[in-house]
């Protein structure tokens, strides 16, 4: 890093806490030096010990890889430095030291078999303020509170019984989405569909009915003094919450700098948080006021009110939070990304065409089918690998020393599981940048067995929502397989960029379709 570079961040932090006098931006400069030493000397340690090998730290030590991961995709990076310097390094973000994972033996020991000394989390700021400081199961560390609402939400939204119970609903959503495309192209049949504005909307109201009891149109909320469309309740819960969970607070790297103000980011993120509150707060005394009527709903929201005895309000409308977002945009993320590689190969879709065809005749494909296509399971699982929609786990933290990979990992050391990098690994992946579902076809995988790949994680922390995921997309690809045959809008086959830190397409599928017969 270069002393032009330490002076414009100098100018930063003077422009975010203006200084009175020339003597205390004099003190703030010789604090940076210090520490700046005291990060060399910390390097210097560190390259005697028994940590995984680092990739080469340009400038200076007390920035660490900070400028190497300056293009916002670090998973990518990540798997990059993984064929230089192994499936397990270590790199320096500003005072932390984070240990990067790229390979799913070495993953699994981390969920694992070390998952006692690693089952921490360390959130940044933003995500700390988003989710109420860890009032969620998938941030929560994992303890007595992480292991109560784990088991609330299988109970009721996520787990066999419940998705059985919750069938109606998805039964429900399928007849919508396919309505909705067959009058799009009635209308317009020389047209592109826009696939999420259709699926994201029907998404959206399963989960609404799974949480809350029903698909919510509208409701008025005190605090902002107006009535929110459904529309509206969507950029708020889902939209302003995604964008929020990335966004950076450089003092996140520097904790000891962390008296110094962000006005910005704080505000932005704390009106993120706020318009979240009092919109969930509106909707739980909505129901609240139908469930004290005497009205019987079999819903989240009911469910935590009655049996949930011990967790405050504000717990209460995180964890319906939780799964309301949950379900709008994971399974939107694989579903996408699924039938764009179908519109990409008519070969591939063809086949899988075929399949239904074969098992479903002149009937509805529905998901009591599922188990009789194994190259629908196949598609599901290929498109979990290559476009997994949580690229890195979020981050873990080491509080007790610990090793991986035969490597000692000291106490404080952060962790990340690169999914992506898993997923990309060559040594077990042959060809991983194709998108092959053929490979899921091996008999080494067990039918199923919903574990193929690193997308739901592994050990006590596994995704509990994978039975859904499963469910959903694999039951709404193969219906609308069945019914339409689908092809990429010109030029799209190109729009593979995906959105920040996430895997989200940066440009939303838009297809044209056609009626089978």
């Amino acid at each position: 890093m270069s002393m032009a570079s330490l002076t414009h961040i100098l100018k930063d932090i003077q422009a975010a806490a203006p200084l009175s006098t020339s003597v205390a931006l004099g003190s703030l400069s010789l604090l940076l030096f210090f520490l700046i030493i005291r990060g060399f000397f910390s390097n210097q340690k560190m390259g005697s010990s028994t940590l995984p090998p680092a990739p080469v730290v340009p400038g200076l030590p007390v920035i660490g890889n900070l400028l190497q991961l300056k293009e916002k995709k670090p998973h990518k990076t990540f798997a990059r430095w993984a064929e230089i310097y192994g499936p397990i390094y270590s790199i320096k973000t500003g005072a932390s030291t984070v240990v990067v994972l790229n390979s799913t033996d070495v993953a699994k020991e981390a969920m694992v078999t070390r998952h006692s000394s690693i089952s921490t989390r360390n959130l940044t700021k933003a995500l700390t303020i988003l989710t109420s400081d860890k009032c969620m199961v998938a941030t929560s560390d994992y303890n007595e509170f992480h292991k109560m609402v784990k088991r609330h939400i299988l109970a009721n939204v996520l787990g066999p019984n419940a998705q059985k119970r919750h069938q109606r609903h998805r039964v429900t959503m399928i007849e919508n989405v396919s309505s909705k495309f067959h009058a799009l192209i009635k209308k317009s049949p020389l047209e592109a569909v826009k696939f999420r504005k259709v699926f994201e909307s029907e998404l959206f109201g399963l989960a609404l009915k799974e949480a809350l009891g029903h698909d919510v149109q509208s409701i008025y909320v005190e605090e902002l003094g107006s009535t929110l469309s459904r529309e509206e309740i969507f950029k708020i819960l889902v939209t302003e919450l995604m964008e929020g969970a990335i966004e950076v607070d450089w003092r996140d790297f520097f904790p000891y700098l962390k008296w110094i103000p962000n006005e910005s980011f704080e505000k932005k993120i704390k009106r993120v948080a706020f318009r979240r509150k009092v919109v969930m707060k509106a909707l739980i005394k909505e129901q609240t006021e139908r469930f004290a009527s005497g009205e019987e709903v079999d819903c989240y929201v009911s469910y935590l009110l009655s049996e949930a005895k011990t967790l405050t309000n504000e717990q209460i409308a995180m964890l319906v939070w939780e799964a309301i977002i949950e379900t709008s945009d994971t399974t939107l993320v694989t579903t996408e990304w699924a039938l764009y590689e179908l519109a990409k190969s008519p070969i591939h879709q063809d086949r899988l065409y075929q399949q239904i065809q074969n098992v479903c005749g002149s009937g509805k494909f529905a998901e009591e089918h599922l188990s009789q296509l194994p190259y629908l399971s196949a598609v599901f699982h290929e498109t979990l690998r290559k476009h997994s929609p949580v690229p890195i786990v979020p981050l873990r933290y080491a509080h007790e020393d610990t090793q991986l990979g035969g490597y000692f990992i000291p106490a404080g050391s952060e962790i990340a599981i690169n999914i992506y990098g898993c997923n990309m690994d060559k040594k077990q992946w042959e060809n991983p940048e194709e998108w092959k579902p053929e490979r899921f076809l091996d008999e080494k995988y067990d039918p199923t067995d919903m574990y193929k790949t690193m997308a739901f994680g592994g050990g006590k922390r596994v995704c509990a929502g994978s039975l859904q995921a499963n469910l959903i997309a694999c039951t709404s690809i193969g219906r609308l397989v069945q019914e339409f045959e689908w092809r990429l809008n010109d030029g799209e086959e190109d729009n593979v960029d995906t959105l920040g830190l996430t895997t989200h397409k940066l440009h939303p599928m838009q297809a044209m379709l056609k009626l089978r017969n």
